[in-house]
């Protein structure tokens, strides 16, 4: 369908308005009261707000159908300088067909797309099923972890990752997982070492070995990355003591179908191998764990591991969404996130077939001066009108 030049106006407008309130993680309640008077005044037929503070709003066809959930997350990652920018990060304005604002691209632009999208394609209700939106919390740190709430809420029959494409269509995405290294040592003085046992020595040859392992490589999402990205020991500052415990944490890229057995597994019989080789080494591998506040008062928590997924382009509900956009003159490309979404609970943990599809470029993300281009919220929109008619047919 094409959108009303209203309908564009009504776009620009409530992405604005979401922008213009500062939502880091855990402090996205402006931004969900926005959310949420949008959707009451707009005649959502249900609205609610979960114990995270996810918001959800539904619009119901004429008749029962399947469940289409179009995700996007309220959340956005700080602004440290707000003198780097440009633009004044939550004074939103359009300046030369763009509009700039924390969170204009990543991704409030898009929850904006396809909430005024629902509501055009629900006007006369000549539809069967139902069309949900979510502005999820929490995704920046605990991607997938807030999403579980709203699947269990939902319970879609698909689901549409807003998260930005360019409006080109992604089909899966490598996972995320942080792991932790840690060895133990023993506590001594400095000035006298050999009466100790240095566990930051041990975590040198331990980080050197895993260096050396293989990573695995998926032939559509490419290599599974093990990268160490910090070291800390204990104590720390040292204080003229032989560190105790050494902690290193590693980024790791997940591929389709490995699990956290499988994902530890190499890297403990590594250690296991270098322990029994030097009885001086003692060491441990585990996935992060994280917690954090919610605005609602309640606590996000979880494991740092979320999941890679991948659909084949020639899925049945694939195509049927490529016909349909190409039948509204719009001709994406097929191709995969580079970084990690809600799509890790929604595909990757519960299997529930699963696309993206946004405004404005990846690269875009929590950077000074960060956009998006109208005509990019324009076609998305009209894009998420494309996909709500072929899923509810």
């Amino acid at each position: 369908m094409t959108l009303t030049v209203e309908q564009k106006n009504e776009i620009v407008a409530l992405a604005k308005d979401l922008i213009a309130q500062p939502s880091p993680s855990g402090q996205e309640q402006g931004a969900a009261a926005v959310l949420r008077q949008y959707m009451e005044t707009a005649g959502f037929d249900r609205v609610e707000t979960d114990a995270y503070g996810n918001v959800l709003g539904c619009l119901r066809g004429s008749c029962p159908g399947r469940r289409v959930l179009f995700d996007g997350h309220i959340d956005t990652v700080p602004v440290p300088d707000p003198a780097a920018w440009t633009h004044d990060p939550f004074a939103p304005e359009v300046v030369e067909g763009r509009l700039y604002g924390r969170g204009a691209s990543d991704m409030k632009g898009a929850v904006a797309a396809f909430t005024v999208a629902a509501r055009a394609f629900a006007q006369d209700r000549d539809f069967p099923g139902e069309i949900w939106v979510a502005g999820v919390v929490h995704e920046e740190c605990f991607e997938g972890v807030a999403a579980r709430s709203v699947s269990q809420i939902v319970q879609p029959d698909y689901v549409v990752i807003g998260e930005a494409t360019q409006c080109d269509l992604k089909i899966g995405q490598r996972g995320r997982a942080e792991i932790v290294v840690e060895t133990f040592g023993t506590p001594a003085h400095s000035a006298n070492p050999e009466k100790g046992v240095n566990a930051v020595y041990a975590m040198c040859r331990v980080a050197e070995a895993i260096r050396g392992l293989e990573a695995p490589v998926h032939p559509v999402l490419g290599r599974g990355i093990l990268e160490l990205t910090d070291i800390k020991s204990d104590p720390y500052p040292g204080a003229s003591v032989v560190p105790f415990h050494c902690r290193a944490t590693y980024d790791r890229r997940l591929l389709v179908g490995e699990t956290p057995e499988s994902v530890l597994a190499p890297i403990q019989a590594l250690l296991d191998r270098l322990m029994a080789q030097d009885s001086s080494i003692r060491a441990q591998v585990s996935f992060a764990r994280g917690e954090a506040p919610c605005y609602t008062g309640g606590t996000i928590q979880g494991e740092r591991f979320f999941p890679g997924w991948l659909f084949d382009e020639g899925e049945p509900f694939i195509q049927d969404i490529l016909a349909q956009l190409r039948q509204a003159g719009l001709t994406p490309a097929v191709a995969q996130y580079s970084f990690c979404t809600n799509g890790s609970h929604y595909a990757g943990e519960a299997g529930i077939p699963t696309v993206g599809l946004g405004p404005s470029l990846e690269s875009l993300a929590h950077t000074d001066d960060e956009y998006v281009e109208i005509t990019q919220l324009e076609r998305a929109a009209e894009s998420y009108c494309a996909v709500m008619a072929a899923l509810l047919k």
